[in-house]
């Protein structure tokens, strides 16, 4: 049995209702996805409305989207999930839905800018659109696959939009912040030629980076253990070298595989850890977490 917390449960079911109430979703559609570990997925069912889900319905996958726990049905779109894990191994959680306004630029086969507005340049960043692929089928997931590397928001042509994110809130609050553009993007349209933030402006921004609560890439993932293989000792301050803006077409810099996450050991499960509510819990957990590795290196030298 592979054990699933209550808390990552409901953590699931509360976006999947958020989705369905904002009209992100309508009848069945949509479908959501978050790493238990880096071997298995925790997902929703095919053919359920998002706002009527119980936690007997979700239910649990391995990386090549074989189902192993639930008495549902795995969703028919768990292949476009499983690419942005497989090419994203920072990512921890997949939104995909059909937002009106983002899906109406999908349908255009046309983007937006995220350059027009502070919020959607540090919550969205730059938005992908891929091309069409029939739902379901490997022709979706081989259309994410050029973009899921370099972006956390993605447009489906003809279809919809998927965004990414280290949880699950933080990928659900992506698709917000996603059809918020989109729905800016248009109305600005209407009255007007939006104004781009200049590459100044932009440079400021990605120096307050920290103010507006964005991931940190360097922060390990207590959920599934991920911790970023560039970074031995993971730092929780922001970095004082700002990442180049999105503007400048330079590429994000971005970890890409597994190590053993440092407050684990073999043979111990894994620790179901929340994320810290405050600065002081974080810096408790980080000493703990460098005390261990101490005291197994100690052993280890013996």
């Amino acid at each position: 049995m592979i054990r699933v917390p209550d808390a990552l449960r409901r953590d699931v079911l509360r976006v999947c209702e958020r989705m369905y109430q904002r009209g992100l979703v309508a009848g069945t559609d949509g479908n959501v996805s978050v790493r238990l570990s880096n071997e298995y997925l925790l997902a929703t069912p095919t053919g359920m409305s998002k706002g009527f889900l119980g936690a007997a319905d979700l239910v649990v996958c391995d990386m090549q989207g074989q189902q192993l726990q639930g008495e549902r049905r795995l969703t028919t779109e768990i292949k476009i999930h499983l690419a942005a894990y497989a090419e994203r191994q920072d990512v921890c959680a997949v939104v995909h839905a059909h937002p009106p306004y983002a899906t109406a630029f999908a349908v255009a086969n046309k983007t937006m800018d995220e350059r027009i507005m502070p919020e959607a340049y540090i919550a969205v960043g730059k938005v992908a659109l891929a091309t069409y692929g029939t739902p379901s089928t490997d022709e979706l997931e081989d259309s994410i696959r050029p973009t899921v590397a370099d972006h956390d928001a993605i447009l489906l042509a003809n279809h919809g939009a998927m965004t990414l994110g280290r949880d699950v809130t933080s990928a659900y609050h992506r698709m917000e912040a996603l059809e918020q553009l989109a729905r800016i993007s248009a109305l600005a349209h209407l009255v007007g030629e939006a104004r781009q933030l200049s590459p100044e402006e932009l440079a400021r921004l990605e120096s307050i980076r920290g103010v507006y609560g964005a991931d940190d890439k360097n922060v390990p993932c207590f959920q599934c253990g991920w911790t970023p293989r560039q970074h031995a000792e993971p730092s929780h301050a922001p970095s004082s070298q700002p990442s180049p803006p999105a503007s400048s077409g330079a590429p994000a810099k971005r970890a890409s595989e597994y190590t053993d996450p440092g407050v684990h050991w073999p043979g111990n499960p894994p620790v179901w850890e929340r994320p810290a509510r405050s600065a002081n819990e974080t810096r408790v957990r980080d000493m703990a977490r460098r005390a261990l590795r101490d005291v197994r290196r100690d052993e280890s030298s013996t």
